[in-house]
């Protein structure tokens, strides 16, 4: 495979992560309001127990929230398989998603009975006896089955998608036709899984011992490692394959491991989370938050500094015109950490600045934090949203949150210094400085793209398949189609204007029949009318 290949590859995997990972804000809120307010240690600090402490009602309500939160995180390797099938799937994404959970399940139903069947492990009052490596083996949907994490959820959604992708349009032999287009991606994809899991029983306690060794070595490198961590996760925002990189470290033992509540925990923000959710956790592990905790002082405090930076340095003129785009900029970056618009604009305009200046101040960030011991952990990105509920509610003696807006205020000066310094030295076409008649903008990822030429214009899928065009034709044309389905044999559409329909003209498709009632029109094809509503619908561009 080409280089451009394997990269175009991760970008489309590094994308569909981007479903499951935007799930989670809202599962951690749940989780760190619901595990904030019912944690024994709060309640009695700030004297709270006669409304918060156990047995009353708001307590019992946030335990349900809390919950409710923290089976999300706990069942985040079938979300990933489902978000990745649907996310690399071409077409019939909603058929890709359905092979992924049903994959991922067979795969787990697998792997548990080979390990029963072959004596590796046994489950005894409730809990697994083996002789494998500690921690590598876990009930997973209530099945005894090893630790994949989120590895084996992002193994089956690749290769679902790749199946899906390959077989969705399969023209069967006739007397199997009716198992043929979408209906066979759940089939192949459930014979494939007994293969994987097959596999994975007897080379992932390998792979498992290789992951953790990986973590050893990151956990030894002590603080100069935390620091490539922070420099090579910003360096990767441009290709849009950071989240390829942080989630191991995140969702797996890469990132570390530790006993919580009598279980051991893998992954950084498992053991911040399970620690969140343990009412007796006093202080939380900077081990696992130092690949999370870095963020909050440059998205917080440096980035929205480099916005007032460009603004001062604006033209007089421009100023009003560019003040409410690079406010709104520098709030999204403090209040969420979506820091996109500010980082694109100056990575776009300078490159040396954003690999040379930001990416190492990233680095330090994190490595700063892990030095100052700060156990704030986060969802998704390091806001204020998250900064308040991981690193204030849960109270300063446990993350020590204080150090961010410490080592914050000391970035905000950094950041806004060194690019008023840099704009002015290489008279950087920041907002606001455009030549006369340019407008005033931000840059974006597709700007960079382009720049590079990454941009291509694309046909629409499938655009000379004469069927489609014939049968779109008869049904009286792309703008009178108003709905489109299929069932075992028929194409079910809704149209807004019968009348435009044209029978002679359908049926000459090879259709056997037609069913008309008011809008409806229904036209049999038999059990091939799955891959034929698929050219449709990528004819019509769905």
């Amino acid at each position: 495979m080409q280089k451009n290949s394997i990269f175009g590859v991760l970008q489309r995997v590094g994308r569909s992560f981007m479903l499951p990972i935007a799930i989670l804000p809202v599962a951690g809120l749940f989780l760190g309001v619901g595990g904030s307010f019912t944690n024994t240690t709060l309640i009695e600090a700030y004297g709270w127990t006669a409304v918060l402490g156990q047995g009353t009602v708001l307590n019992t309500v946030l335990t349900i929230v809390s919950q409710a939160g923290d089976v999300i995180f706990g069942n985040l390797p079938l979300i990933f398989a489902i978000a990745i099938a649907l996310g690399m799937a071409k077409a019939e994404k909603a058929t890709a998603a359905l092979a992924g959970a049903i994959a991922f399940l067979v795969m787990q139903a697998t792997i548990s009975a080979t390990l029963l069947t072959t004596g590796q492990i046994a489950v005894v009052d409730g809990a697994i006896v083996t002789d494998l490596a500690a921690g590598a083996t876990k009930f997973v949907l209530g099945l005894p089955s090893l630790e994949l994490g989120v590895f084996g959820g992002m193994i089956i959604g690749i290769m679902v998608s790749v199946l899906h992708n390959k077989y969705y349009k399969i023209e069967l032999p006739s007397a199997l036709s009716f198992f043929g287009g979408t209906r066979f991606i759940p089939i192949i994809s459930a014979i494939f899984a007994v293969f994987v899991g097959l596999i994975m029983t007897f080379v992932w306690p390998y792979i498992f011992s290789g992951i953790t060794a990986i973590g050893n070595f990151v956990e030894v490198s002590g603080y100069f490692g935390t620091f490539v961590y922070g420099y090579i996760e910003r360096a990767l925002i441009p290709f849009g394959l950071h989240h390829v990189f942080y989630l191991p470290f995140w969702q797996t033992a890469v990132g570390g491991s530790m006993e919580v509540a009598g279980t051991v925990v893998y992954g950084a923000q498992n053991i911040f989370f399970a620690q969140l959710a343990d009412p007796t956790t006093t202080v939380f592990s900077s081990e696992a938050t130092r690949f999370m905790a870095g963020k909050f002082p440059f998205m917080m405090f440096g980035l929205p500094a480099a916005a007032y930076a460009m603004y001062t340095t604006a033209r007089p003129e421009n100023k009003a015109a560019v003040k409410g785009l690079l406010f709104s900029a520098a709030l999204t970056s403090f209040l969420t950490g979506i820091t996109e618009p500010i980082e694109f604009t100056f990575l776009f305009l300078a490159p040396a600045l954003y690999y040379g200046v930001h990416s190492v101040l990233a680095g330090l960030s994190f490595m700063l934090m892990h030095i100052l011991n700060v156990g704030v952990g986060m969802t998704f990105s390091g806001g204020l949203l998250d900064f308040v509920l991981y690193g204030v509610l849960p109270g300063a003696s446990a993350t020590s949150y204080y150090w961010i807006v410490v080592v914050g205020a000391v970035y905000a000066v950094l950041y806004f210094f060194l690019f008023r310094f840099f704009i002015l030295k290489f008279d950087l076409k920041t907002p606001g400085r455009e030549e006369e008649g340019e407008e005033a903008k931000l840059y974006t990822r597709a700007d960079v793209n382009a720049a590079k030429g990454g941009a291509t214009a694309t046909a629409g899928a499938n655009a000379g398949d004469e069927l489609s065009a014939t049968i779109v034709a008869g049904l009286g044309g792309k703008d009178n189609i108003s709905d489109l389905d299929s069932c075992a044999t028929r194409l079910r559409v809704t149209v807004k204007d019968p009348a435009k329909v044209d029978d002679k003209m359908l049926k000459g498709t090879g259709a056997a029949g037609l069913v008309k009632s008011g809008n409806g029109v229904q036209v049999i094809y038999g059990p091939r009318v799955s891959v034929i509503k698929s050219n449709i619908e990528e004819y019509l561009g769905h």
